[in-house]
């Protein structure tokens, strides 16, 4: 991997990461807002359920400030408000604020009741979901930070309560082989702190905060795996595409397609098709009439168009000939009745070139065709071999002297006669043949 393509990675995971966390951290808000809001309505209306319940007003305000702070949070997350330590502030304050409660707010209206009764009656358990609300949000170092200032404020609060009173006991004060009566003097005393049952707590809530920070570790590790693979992925198909682009400008698209796909050279295939030899009469008149520019320019749009009539019909343009191609059916793309598909598309091409301005002559003949690649370790090539191929070319050569657009093989003929009127036409004698050649031209060709 480059360095380049490493930035890259880091940067689009960050991204996806940061994304989620946002997704997360919202989600935890939300919930954090949900909570303390039901709190305020519950703590509300518990006055009018229990008429000796009183609602103080601070406590109300409390509420709702946090309710507050939890929206607007909320509302920053993602804006360019939004900062890393936010959520790290908010989640402090959240814990903190339950240890406050925890240590400030009476627990009874009679003023000899002590405040350490809060932590006999109710219990660390009310911060375990801010710890869980701290793995919505993706980060590790949150859930660790929300599991220190839980320890942290759990035992400031204890701490605080502690000072304030004039005796306490814990289970240190139970001697041993202890009575009934011990039992019931120290635990069951109004004075009774429990030291002990805090380490127990505390203990807890560290050995659960390892666990969860451990579990969101792992997420995001699988979370990065996913994003590596899928980077992986869609640089391993942009890579193909470009490939496949550039091979397409040396070979024939279908068969760079094929060659990537395989991951190994195209093997020599035989098969029954035809083959099509194209090309533009008196181009080299157009030629000597404009400038190269134009002359290049005006042949790269015909062919253009003109590949892709080859393409629609299912053939495959094998090579470009000057101002021409050979385009086969059947080999090595699997086509049904060739011989159809090549004169459909010889009638196209036909149409393609009045439209461009250009007279075309097309050659078709059908037989056995050689498919593969050429070639030493370097270089290589796709080609196309057989009797068909040069015969197609001999023909494209002899529209001329016949008069006529296309023309067309025996076997092609016997193939497509009951598709298209067709005529024959004088025999052709051809190079290396030890016979003329019956050819035969579409009605409308000619």
């Amino acid at each position: 991997m480059t360095y380049e393509t490493s930035t890259s990675f880091r940067e689009e995971s960050q991204l996806l990461l940061t994304r989620a966390e946002q997704t997360g951290l919202r989600l935890a808000l939300a919930c954090r807002s949900a909570i303390t809001g039901a709190a305020f309505f519950w703590y509300v209306f518990a006055a009018f359920l229990f008429p000796e319940v009183s609602p103080r007003y601070a406590t109300i305000a409390v509420l709702l400030a946090f309710t507050a702070v939890g929206v607007a949070h909320l509302a920053v997350i993602g804006t360019s408000y939004d900062r890393p330590w936010i959520k790290f502030l908010i989640y402090a304050l959240d814990v903190l604020a339950i240890c406050a409660t925890f240590a400030l707010v009476p627990i009874s209206r009679a003023d000899d009741i002590p405040q350490i009764i809060a932590f006999r009656s109710y219990g660390i358990y009310f911060l375990f979901p801010l710890l869980a609300m701290a793995c919505l949000s993706l980060s590790w170092r949150l859930v660790l930070w929300t599991g220190g200032v839980i320890i942290f404020g759990w035992w400031a609060a204890f701490t605080w309560i502690v000072a304030q009173m004039e005796r306490h006991l814990s289970w240190s004060d139970i001697p041993f082989g202890a009575t009934l009566h011990d039992y019931e003097t120290v635990f069951l005393s109004i004075d009774f702190i429990g030291r002990g049952n805090r380490i127990e707590e505390t203990g807890m809530v560290f050995f659960a905060t390892l666990a969860l920070a451990a579990a969101v570790y792992r997420a995001r590790a699988v979370f990065f795996a996913q994003v590596a693979a899928d980077l992986d992925r869609r640089r391993e198909r942009s890579l193909r595409e470009r490939v496949s682009d550039l091979l397409g400008k040396h070979v024939p698209q279908a068969i760079a397609e094929k060659m990537i796909a395989d991951e190994t050279p195209l093997k020599p295939q035989r098969s029954f098709g035809s083959a099509l030899v194209m090309d533009i009469a008196e181009f080299t008149a157009f030629s000597a009439l404009h400038e190269p520019e134009y002359v290049v320019e005006k042949l790269d749009k015909f062919l253009a168009d003109a590949t892709r009539v080859v393409s629609k019909q299912g053939g495959v343009v094998i090579t470009y000939l000057g101002d021409g191609f050979l385009a086969t059916f059947n080999a090595p793309v699997l086509v049904d009745s060739p011989e159809h598909s090549a004169l459909r598309a010889a009638n196209d091409l036909i149409g393609i070139g009045a439209n461009h301005g250009f007279k075309i002559r097309v050659g078709i003949a059908t037989g056995d065709l050689v498919t593969g690649i050429i070639g030493n370790e370097t270089r290589q090539s796709f080609t196309v071999y057989g009797d068909a191929v040069n015969l197609a070319s001999r023909l494209e050569g002899a529209c001329k002297d016949l008069a006529t657009s296309i023309l067309m093989d025996e076997q092609t003929h016997r193939a497509v006669r009951h598709a298209q009127q067709t005529k024959r036409l004088n025999d052709v004698t051809i190079r290396g043949l030890a016979r003329d050649v019956v050819v035969f031209a579409p009605e409308i060709a000619s």
